[in-house]
């Protein structure tokens, strides 16, 4: 398993994140040693769901308003339509994943939270994959869609859905590890 001690990550959602796909990735970075915050754009809890039954709240470590992406190594984006609807809509939210394409940070991203990265123009001659439903809207901002279980295109790794997330955490670890020691 990838050693991450001492790598910063940010995990970006508001309520109506997929539960799993922010529980379980957070499990596995901070099982390899990464210091992990939730970031999101408002105090207190985040509310998930399992698809459409609400699950648990987890709390928000960080305000968006008040964290600087330079303070962060990596980012995790988690799905779920609700949340991923709500963040692509905040300019705040798409600025700090501009920041993080533009230092050529690594993200990792699943589900409908490529949305954001859709509204952030960044998604333009990638390739990457999403749940399905909004493939059209990946292919519309110019990026490559593909059905595959994990998909990694330089400084990303995407995947579809909850039933990828083994092959996504070890995705997402194996690209965390490369940021350079020094550079955490």
């Amino acid at each position: 398993m990838a050693q991450l001690s001492d790598l910063k990550v940010a995990a970006l959602a508001t309520d109506g994140f997929e539960e799993a796909e922010l529980v379980e990735p957070l499990a596995a970075l901070q099982t390899a040693g990464a210091h992990v915050e939730v970031i999101g754009p408002k105090a207190g809890t985040i509310q998930a769901f399992r698809h459409f039954d609400k699950g648990r709240a987890v709390p928000v470590d960080r305000l968006l308003h008040d964290v600087r992406p330079e303070d962060y190594d990596a980012l995790l984006l988690p799905g779920g339509a609700l949340n991923a609807d709500a963040l692509r809509m905040l300019p705040a939210a798409q600025a700090f994943v501009r920041h993080f394409q533009g230092a050529g940070k690594p993200m990792a991203v699943i589900c409908h939270a490529p949305w954001l990265l859709a509204s952030a123009d960044l998604v333009r001659g990638r390739r990457l994959t999403s749940y399905h439903t909004i493939q059209d809207d990946i292919q519309n901002a110019g990026g490559a869609w593909v059905d595959q279980e994990v998909v990694e295109d330089g400084n990303w790794v995407t995947s579809r859905q909850p039933s990828d997330i083994p092959a996504f955490n070890k995705a997402m670890l194996k690209l965390f590890a490369q940021v350079p020691a020094g550079h955490r």
